[in-house]
């Protein structure tokens, strides 16, 4: 798990100056539309919209084009598209269980593209259940080191202080960041209590994470990798979740 929280980590910071900004925008624009449909589009009542707003200024996705899908989504503006989550489930290289999340508006389209993404990269389609109870729905806040009130390196002490009783469960070192693991429905008491500390947050998103890990080699980790990237440049694709594990001494072999 924390292998692949690491690699995720990663990856985010990357893909906010890497050439496929203009996908990663899009599916959060959409994010936003889907939580302003669902569930109003006051941020300040609506915490799932809240956070989708958070996190795509974070990736810094334009103010105007924010306010634009919220207002689709709530439907102050006309245009906003009729989307659905799809899940499917998968196994990639070296048996890695693979779960894939899309938020389309066509079924047809979405599972013909992700099909394609599997089998073209290693991957083999799976029936439904057959991979997704290896994993659990979790709440997960990712906590950069140096967000805390007097700009000091947050301890990890600090950040348990400030969630245990909202609900966290565990809280994993990643290097840079930490990561604040909870329920799905504590999720938002413990963003709560973080903003109420004055520590920052680089996201807080409900995921699934695997109750078991298979460890890989560079060579493996690679093959997956590159599933994933497959998967992830689908635009009906919004999140990949993969049960691999991976060391930091192999992480550095893959990005060298």
């Amino acid at each position: 798990m924390s292998g692949h929280s690491k690699w995720a980590t990663t990856k985010h910071k990357k893909a906010v100056i890497d050439a496929r900004r203009g996908k990663m925008f899009a599916k959060l624009i959409k994010n936003i539309e889907v939580a302003a449909r669902t569930g109003g589009g006051d941020p300040d009542g609506n915490p799932t919209l809240f956070d989708a707003i958070q996190k795509a200024k974070k990736s810094s996705v334009p103010n105007d084009n924010i306010d634009r899908a919220v207002k689709r989504g709530s439907g102050a503006d006309a245009g906003g598209a009729d989307y659905q989550t799809i899940t499917y489930e998968g196994y990639g290289p070296n048996g890695v269980a693979v779960l894939i999340e899309c938020l389309t508006d066509n079924r047809n389209r979405a599972a013909t593209e992700v099909r394609t993404a599997m089998t073209r990269n290693g991957g083999a389609m799976a029936d439904p259940g057959s991979v997704a109870y290896l994993f659990t729905r979790k709440g997960v806040v990712i906590v950069p080191k140096a967000a805390s009130p007097n700009a000091s390196s947050l301890t990890e002490d600090d950040l348990l202080l400030a969630v245990l009783d909202a609900g966290a469960e565990e809280v994993n070192d990643l290097g840079e960041s930490f990561e604040v693991v909870s329920e799905a429905g504590d999720l938002i008491p413990v963003r709560t209590a973080l903003q109420e500390a004055g520590i920052d947050y680089d996201s807080a998103d409900p995921t699934f994470l695997p109750s078991m890990s298979v460890p890989l080699d560079a060579e493996a980790a690679k093959k997956v990798f590159r599933l994933i990237d497959a998967l992830e440049d689908s635009d009906e694709v919004q999140n990949v979740y993969a049960n691999f594990d991976v060391s930091d001494e192999v992480l550095e072999e893959v990005n060298a």
